[in-house]
């Protein structure tokens, strides 16, 4: 924690988390707004539906690659700077996805999206442990990821509309505006929480040592595999929705929002509850619940998809319980991973987006095309997701407790 922190932001809390959401709704935005446009996006440009589903993976895989890379200029450079020139080339690869004559160029800005977008999320957390003590930590955490819900549920009932009115390309120029809107937001009030103690020197020797510090801790890998891969047991659904949604549900692509709310609702449930249960019970105990909740709601949701119809009145309530519980697991194992390192903060919270985003990428590109024709496809690929980050987390859980890491 920054020794000077009680000075670097005197309003309330709240605010700081606002701010700090704001930086993470990049990522959301820029995939699920254009979602209810899917098919009309393939049509205008004559590509076929692998074609377009390359329009996510490439993103993702961008947002992978320079994930590695957000956390660790921001550990040497400072947060500011970083956040700055990620919403920058976001806001400027937006206005060239908008441009695109091809589908070649639009997979292209797409990519370019996705090396940037990244750099709020990262950089957001490290901020937060920067500036707040483990307990108040999560605090924010969740609140940040309750604030963090509103863009997702906003964006797809924002794009479904833009695309019915003024074509897919108004999509593109909303998200440009919005990352234009974000940089001069944060120019004005994002302070530089990096403590001058704190600065790493950036050179290949010293990066590499603390890469190979972080991956060759077991302890830190499947903390990091505990909380990304059930979260693609979510994220799946959100990727495979112009199928899930259009097809097997049967709804028009103004109605897509049901999904999202769906899963935003207990996103942001979730983490209220988390934020609730800050320092009145073990990290551990409340990571148990999260993944408790998660089983019995994979179970159901398999059962229901092999017995019954696909339906909205019983398909969507199992996706909202699943992702309460992934937001309960979710600020602490955060927090946890930030902490395995705390002089490397920024390069802990990069590892832990670059892997979650490569498992991301595989997903979109590969396990969602496999899946997506059946809907018990789907809830089986969901509920093996859930069991492989269950199992990862019972390697942490079942290691002897170390003392706790970063307690400042």
């Amino acid at each position: 924690m920054n020794p000077d922190a009680s000075t670097l932001w005197r309003g309330p809390r709240w605010s700081l988390a606002l701010l700090l959401a704001t930086l993470s709704t990049l990522g959301p935005f820029s995939i699920d707004t254009y979602l209810p446009a899917f098919a009309g996006i393939g049509e205008s440009l004559g590509a076929t539906p692998v074609q377009m589903q390359q329009t996510l993976s490439s993103y993702l895989l961008g947002f992978a690659a320079m994930n590695l890379f957000h956390g660790a200029l921001a550990d040497s450079f400072g947060r500011r700077p970083v956040v700055l020139a990620g919403i920058v080339v976001f806001t400027l690869a937006s206005a060239g996805c908008a441009l695109a004559p091809s589908i070649g160029w639009l997979v292209a800005f797409r990519a370019l999206q996705g090396l940037s977008a990244g750099a709020g999320t990262v950089v957001a957390r490290a901020i937060i442990r920067d500036m707040f003590p483990p307990a108040e930590a999560q605090r924010v955490m969740s609140q940040v990821t309750i604030y963090f819900g509103v863009a997702p549920a906003v964006a797809p009932v924002v794009g479904g509309w833009l695309f019915v009115l003024a074509g897919w390309r108004s999509i593109f120029w909303f998200l440009a505006i919005v990352g234009a809107l974000l940089a001069w937001l944060n120019w004005r009030a994002l302070p530089e929480t990096l403590h001058a103690s704190h600065v790493q020197r950036f050179a290949p020797r010293p990066l590499l040592a603390g890469y190979r510090q972080l991956l060759g801790s077991a302890r830190f890998m499947m903390l990091v595999l505990a909380s990304g891969l059930p979260f693609n047991g979510l994220f799946l659904y959100v990727l495979a929705s112009p199928v899930f949604m259009g097809e097997h549900l049967g709804l028009a692509p103004t109605q897509f929002f049901w999904l999202f709310l769906a899963s935003i609702g207990g996103i942001m449930a979730g983490a209220w509850t988390s934020g609730r249960l800050a320092g009145r019970i073990p990290l551990r105990r409340q990571v148990r619940h999260g993944f408790t909740v998660m089983v019995v709601v994979s179970g159901l949701n398999v059962a229901l998809n092999a017995t019954l119809a696909p339906h909205p009145a019983w398909a969507l309530p199992p996706i909202a319980f699943f992702a309460f519980g992934w937001a309960l697991v979710m600020p602490a194992v955060t927090l946890m991973v930030l902490d395995e390192v705390p002089e490397r903060r920024g390069m802990a919270s990069s590892l832990q987006a670059c892997i979650a985003s490569i498992a991301n990428a595989i997903v979109a590109g590969l396990l969602v095309p496999l899946v997506m024709h059946s809907t018990l496809a789907l809830a089986l690929a969901s509920a093996a997701l859930t069991a492989i980050g269950i199992l990862a987390w019972r390697r942490v859980a079942g290691r002897r407790s170390a003392p706790p890491p970063g307690s400042s």
